[in-house]
């Protein structure tokens, strides 16, 4: 990789986002909580929330690219309901593979560089899937 390319994926937004994480601490106490582990590249991630994406809280073990994810899922999650973070699972999946075109997602141009990197899309899939997880998960399905 060459210095160029190094700097089209890590720009200065990418990682400003991963600054953004404190803003949203993971609450184990939480009524919503849910994990997901990426095989690709070992990044994990747990969120917490209360009902329809509220006080949603991550806890993030990932690169720079995984932590930008998860900030972009943070700032739009608000009110999405189990059936539109699936939709865009299945979109974001899609258009990782370079079957479809970018996502419809707010700021999700932001790691748009990163898909011409597979061994980056497992953690840019993670807050999506912790979620779903989450939502399976939630107090009133315990």
């Amino acid at each position: 990789m060459t210095g160029s390319t190094r700097a089209a994926l890590y720009s200065p937004q990418l990682l400003a986002l991963a600054v953004e994480l404190a803003d949203y601490p993971f609450d184990p106490s939480a009524p919503s909580l849910g994990e997901a582990n990426s095989r690709t590249c070992g990044s994990s991630i747990r969120m917490s929330f209360e009902g329809d994406m509220r006080d949603v809280g991550v806890k993030v073990s990932a690169c720079a690219v995984g932590q930008a994810s998860a900030a972009i899922f943070v700032r739009h999650c608000l009110g999405k309901s189990e059936a539109e973070l699936a939709d865009f699972l299945a979109q974001i999946e899609s258009w990782l593979e370079g079957n479809a075109s970018l996502p419809n997602w707010p700021d999700i141009h932001l790691i748009q560089p990163a898909r011409d990197y597979p061994g980056r899309h497992g953690a840019i899939l993670l807050p999506w899937k912790a979620a779903l997880a989450a939502l399976s998960n939630g107090a009133d399905r315990r």
